[in-house]
């Protein structure tokens, strides 16, 4: 259904390091950079999308403002790497907002882990395996 998101940051290279180490455990990388030179009002706006090869589909976008913080969920293959991205997230600036473990509420076997970005959105690695 959803085809790409965005999130915004005020500290975005910051930012990029933080996605570019939690990411790597879930088989995401860094897929394409580019700058809004179209945007008159901030035509050296940064972004950057990640994804899998070729498939941007987060974007990370500077913004001079701090945005309303958001949640984002990744799919991780496996519990391993669900902790393997919590404990890149936390060596790469970010914090503990809930570790890695089952989340039953949601149902039997939701598996995840929270941590916050440098701008302070809620970002989870989440499998649904045993």
């Amino acid at each position: 259904m959803i085809d790409h998101v965005s999130t915004y940051s005020t500290v975005f290279e910051t930012a990029q390091k933080f996605y570019d180490a939690a990411l790597k455990p879930l088989g995401y990388g860094r897929v394409m950079e580019l700058v809004a030179s179209w945007d008159g009002e901030f035509p050296n706006r940064r972004m950057c999308a990640y994804g899998p090869p070729n498939r941007p589909t987060l974007w990370l976008i500077e913004v001079k403002e701090r945005a309303t913080p958001r949640h984002i969920a990744f799919q991780a293959p496996s519990r391993e790497a669900v902790t393997q991205f919590f404990d890149a997230a936390l060596a790469s600036g970010g914090k503990d907002n809930g570790g890695p473990g089952p989340r039953e509420q949601y149902h039997p076997t939701y598996f995840g882990a929270f941590v916050l970005d440098p701008d302070d959105n809620n970002v989870e690695a989440v499998t649904h395996t045993r």
